[in-house]
């Protein structure tokens, strides 16, 4: 495969990422916004949907993904699910308060079960088309040179999503015009699932005749785990960061309306996204220059001095400034953990690998992060009355919760690091043997060089025997 990418895969990439990135963008943002401004303030509903529909992208696409690794073909996958996930984007638009009040007595939490039960039926569709045929034809078409920097460029497709949302289309959100706001970017996922079946040019992989339920349990396999340790490592790091994230991200807009009381929020997300996409573009090309872990240690450092930012900062100017530097790090940190990861899977096994990494990139992530915010801002005392309630508003504090969580992720990228480390300078077969010692806990590994390199290989194992 041809290092360079072609017209044809990059508009594929881009036009198929970015509309996925947009109902990816009303799902983890405004169904929130929806939901609190509409239904309920009662920031656990949006921990549960959160939490659910986690859980529901990462089952579907350990299945989906695994189907189409056994149909060989991604593209049918990617065609029907858009035009599936369109219709269900559009539903939304009918859910409301007064309709359930018809119907129940307990309108509200009936309305805000309904949101939640749709919430996970969009994400079947979503994850199918996205999360399991998408990301697998991106690794397909993609090689091991080249990943940083298509990983940097799709990385920006969730800001340029949120960046394109909010500065045309957010008035129909702030008019309460939101049946409007969900039926036309149905009915733009759809349509352009509809393009992807003429974009997209797919070699067909040939049928696996592997069978497909020993296939799901695949990853979970304990020999699979020990024999992809490095990749395993490589997912905990992505987990970590990932549920740093998910500690404000869900409450971000509900933060700066109501906390900071920024009514042209969509002006500061909106410069805040440009930089960050810029950053982020910028990069991908020394991300594959320099190699991924050892990039992202200061992307880490990045994104945690911006979390630290905006903890202190109130003004408008202080969140743009601050949000700017999280968002950059993320974005840096996002591509060069998820390029590290493509890079580790087995190429062909990939989607088989696609659920997993959902286990660690979505659903840990998205129960555990938005319960640690949604446990912040409960224990805080920002709240305020409207109409004889009491709301809950999010505080500061969410992003010092992310800033500590993020730490966290440093301690797998140094093991990995090291990992690598002592595999690098070796020959094939003794970059086996040391992998498999890794795996198992050795020691510690040493090598006798040579003119041609390493010829002499040293392991020391726990029990304090020397293998020669």
């Amino acid at each position: 495969m041809k290092n360079k990418l072609g017209a044809r895969v990059w508009a594929a990439l881009l036009l198929v990422g970015l509309t996925g990135q947009f109902a990816w963008t009303i799902e983890n943002m405004y169904l929130n916004v929806f939901l609190y401004n509409t239904i309920s303030q009662d920031p656990g509903y949006i921990a549960a949907m959160v939490g659910w529909s986690a859980a529901a992208a990462t089952v579907t696409t350990l299945v989906m993904g695994a189907l189409s690794d056994r149909v060989g073909r991604r593209k049918p996958f990617i065609v029907f699910g858009y035009l599936a996930w369109g219709v269900s984007v559009a539903a939304f638009g009918f859910i409301t308060v007064d309709g359930a009040a018809k119907l129940f007595a307990n309108a509200a939490a009936v309305a805000a079960l309904m949101v939640v039960v749709l919430d996970c039926v969009m994400t079947f569709f979503g994850s199918t088309a996205n999360d399991a045929a998408f990301n697998a034809y991106v690794t397909d078409t993609t090689t091991d040179e080249n990943r940083g920097r298509v990983e940097s460029v799709l990385a920006t497709l969730p800001l340029l999503s949120m960046l394109v949302i909010f500065g045309a289309f957010d008035g129909y959100t702030q008019r309460g015009e939101w049946r409007a706001f969900f039926l036309i970017f149905g009915a733009l996922v759809s349509v352009v699932g509809l393009l992807a079946w003429a974009l997209i040019d797919e070699t067909p992989r040939g049928k696996s005749d592997a069978p497909y339920f020993k296939n799901l349990v695949y990853g979970f396999r304990p020999p699979v785990i020990r024999e992809n340790g490095a990749l395993y490592l490589s997912f905990a790091a992505f987990c970590l960061f990932s549920v740093a994230v998910q500690v404000f991200f869900p409450y971000l807009i509900i933060y700066i309306q109501n906390y900071l009381k920024i009514d042209n929020y969509a002006i500061v997300l909106g410069v805040v996204l440009i930089v960050a996409s810029v950053i982020s573009v910028a990069f991908g090309r020394v991300i594959d220059r320099v190699g991924k872990l050892t990039f992202v240690l200061p992307a880490i450092a990045a994104m945690f001095v911006g979390l630290l930012g905006m903890y202190f900062v109130r003004s408008m100017l202080g969140v743009i400034v601050a949000g700017c530097v999280m968002m950059g790090g993320y974005m840096l940190v996002s591509a060069a953990l998820g390029a590290d990861i493509r890079d580790r899977t087995p190429k062909d096994k990939v989607g088989l690998f696609l659920g997993i990494r959902m286990i660690f990139a979505v659903l840990l992530p998205m129960i555990v992060g938005p319960q640690i915010g949604a446990a912040v801002i409960r224990n805080s005392d920002s709240t305020y009355i409207e109409l004889g309630q009491v709301k809950s508003v999010p505080t500061p504090a969410i992003f010092l919760a992310a800033a500590i969580v993020l730490l966290l992720s440093i301690a797998p990228v140094l093991r990995l690091r090291k990992w690598d480390a002592i595999l690098a300078p070796l020959q094939p077969e003794q970059r086996a043997e040391a992998d498999a010692a890794l795996r198992d806990g050795a020691e510690s590994i040493g090598v006798i060089g040579g003119a041609d390199g390493p010829t002499k290989l040293f392991i020391t194992k726990k029990e304090g025997k020397r293998d020669e």
